[in-house]
């Protein structure tokens, strides 16, 4: 089983996959993880930390991908987290690949975002990985990532949640959405 943390950065994927490896003894990989270690230590690496989301995810998604065939072929479980999962992914695996898969997206409305940006956001950015305060982190900049997402994700029928008013009522329930994919996953698997 592989499940697929996507979103806009300092949305919580991070410590979501932290809080699902801690529930379900499942190691998580973090793409940004993936991308630094390219830049710093291969030569042949021909992006930057500074190139379009874009650019990055055109270039990590094959090996994220073939990191996800892997994992489902051998018979692993991996969650993998970052903000490089195109919402069109599913299309790029075959139907019994796909059942072993758990993807989504979590996100903020703008009135989230207009009412909790400095407690919700800002605040909480270094919860888990060290971020620093910079351009690309701005309520205007937030509000227009966030709202691409949610239109990416309706678009290619991706498992989007949007937070709109009171966090921890609302992660819980993606929470619980995802236990109960987890353990449809785990009864596939069995009767399979």
């Amino acid at each position: 089983m592989v499940i697929l943390i996507g979103g806009v950065s300092c949305s919580g994927k991070t410590l979501m996959a932290q809080t699902l490896l801690e529930k379900y003894k499942i190691p998580y990989l973090s793409i940004d993880h993936i991308k630094m270690g390219l830049i710093r230590g291969s030569k042949y690496c021909d992006f930057s930390a500074a190139d379009p989301e874009t650019e990055i995810t055109e270039k990590l998604w094959p090996i994220i991908r073939g990191i996800i065939t892997t994992n489902i072929e051998n018979n692993q479980n991996i969650i993998i987290e970052g903000c490089y999962i195109p919402t069109g992914h599913m299309s790029d695996f075959e139907p019994e690949y796909q059942k072993q898969i758990i993807s989504l997206y979590i996100g903020f409305s703008k009135n989230y975002l207009d009412k909790h940006f400095i407690s919700g956001i800002i605040e909480n950015m270094s919860a888990i990985e060290h971020k620093e305060l910079d351009e690309y982190i701005s309520l205007e900049n937030f509000i227009s990532l966030h709202a691409q997402l949610r239109e990416s994700c309706i678009i290619n029928q991706a498992n989007h949640f949007e937070i709109d008013n009171d966090y921890l009522h609302e992660i819980n329930n993606v929470y619980r959405w995802i236990d109960e994919q987890v353990e449809a996953k785990r009864l596939i698997k069995f009767i399979d």
